[in-house]
């Protein structure tokens, strides 16, 4: 998760109707040999520094494990022989990370499956690690000193990473890890979604997260928190979206306007969202520039009400939708549950007990909503259709991220040899 966020004290007049996608989960396979692909689900362990493959539908079996921090003695040897790294390496532990160290956050593969590209908080750099090998292909490290979510595009040629700390998407070429662009958002960049067409991205900034003044009176401290939508060739800015206004002319002047996880309808007229310290999500028209709907969901009685024991001011983080658009997947993060909503009723399905859940994301078949148990970590499945659960999968230290992607067929881990 990220951390720190602020208010955007002035919003763009001018409504531009963007074409928006469901947020791209896996680098496309389409120009290689689909035979010698296998498709995956990655799952990055953020505080040892690992990811589990699984497979991406039916027992979502374990097939392989990766450390995604081969380099981590010559990246500490860095870290503690410069004073200013050293000090914002100890501020993500004892901040954001809750007293451990976050290695491995988001996560892509190549379109040819021999790579995955991972984002690496504590370490403020984005690597590709070769699959075969285990070792590195190349590395950037961010500007700032924290690395955060990244998208890939819909040809799986380039990915984006949030330098949450510098404010600051670079647009990498994943093959090479060359900087293809970059682009200034709001404090604290957070998810990025690339657009079906690759035409634009839209950066969702959260601002600070890790501060206890969590009152709704001291929200404004929390700094410039808005949605910013560039053209993703130029890479300047065409759009800002601040939630600040629409949540006020939906008459919630006291909900947050850092938005979490987020994703595009099917048809791509529909944008839902998570904020800070809400048990629920909106529904944002891109056409009419509105939120149309609020859904509340159900409070834990277990869980405390004073927000700043709320991990990273999150209550609910985690959302994805089924690919015919008629069901949302909801991680109630604070609240341990994950729950299916029908879309067009906003009747929440049985709430299905979860520790911690942290992700959620869709089954490689579409079947089933995919949520990360970072509490127990674990990953669990639930049937969209039913809301039931169907299985868990033991994974490493606090899973976060899953992510579908490919591999050789034949993969099973690197090469011990």
């Amino acid at each position: 998760m990220p951390a720190l966020r602020s208010r955007h004290l002035c919003s763009v007049a001018a409504a531009l109707v963007l074409t928006v996608a469901a947020p791209a989960t896996a680098a496309t396979a389409d120009t290689h040999s689909s035979a010698a692909l296998r498709e995956v689900m990655f799952v990055g362990n953020n505080w040892d520094g690992t990811a589990d493959v699984i497979k991406s539908t039916g027992d979502f079996a374990k097939i392989g494990h990766l450390d995604v921090i081969p380099d981590k003695d010559q990246r500490m040897a860095e870290i503690n022989a410069d004073p200013i790294k050293w000090i914002y390496f100890m501020a993500i532990r004892n901040g954001v990370g809750e007293g451990h160290d976050q290695f491995a956050d988001d996560m892509y593969s190549t379109p040819d499956g021999r790579s995955v590209v991972v984002s690496r908080p504590s370490f403020a750099d984005v690597v590709s690690i070769d699959l075969a090998t285990g070792s590195i292909n190349w590395r950037f490290p961010v500007s700032g000193y924290r690395a955060d979510h990244m998208a890939v595009s819909p040809d799986g040629k380039r990915v984006a990473v949030s330098a949450s700390l510098s404010n600051t998407v670079h647009v990498l070429d994943i093959d090479t890890g060359k900087q293809l662009g970059s682009f200034a958002t709001g404090d604290k960049p957070h998810e990025n979604i690339f657009t079906k067409d690759g035409k634009y991205i839209w950066n969702m900034s959260i601002g600070d997260v890790n501060t206890a003044l969590d009152d709704p009176a001291w929200d404004w401290t929390k700094g410039d928190r808005h949605i910013t939508v560039v053209d993703a060739t130029t890479y300047k800015q065409v759009k800002v979206i601040d939630m600040r206004d629409r949540l006020d002319a939906f008459g919630l002047k006291d909900f947050s306007d850092a938005i979490r996880p987020a994703v595009f309808s099917p048809d791509e007229s529909k944008f839902y969202f998570q904020v800070s310290f809400f048990n629920g999500f909106f529904e944002y028209d891109v056409a009419s520039d509105k939120i149309t709907r609020m859904k509340t969901l159900p409070k834990n009685p277990a869980t405390s009400s004073d927000r700043t024991t709320w991990v990273n001011d999150s209550r609910h983080h985690g959302i994805s939708m089924n690919p015919e658009g008629t069901k949302l997947c909801v991680a109630g993060t604070m609240d341990d549950y994950a729950t299916v909503v029908d879309r067009a009723t906003f009747q929440e399905g049985p709430l299905i007990t979860a520790s911690k859940p942290y992700w959620a994301t869709v089954s490689g078949d579409g079947k089933d909503c995919i949520i990360s148990e970072s509490g127990a970590d674990q990953v669990t499945a639930i049937d969209f259709a039913t809301g039931q659960k169907v299985t868990s999968v033991p994974v490493g230290d606090h899973p976060q991220r899953v992510r579908l992607g490919h591999v050789q067929s034949d993969w099973t881990g690197p090469s011990t040899d």
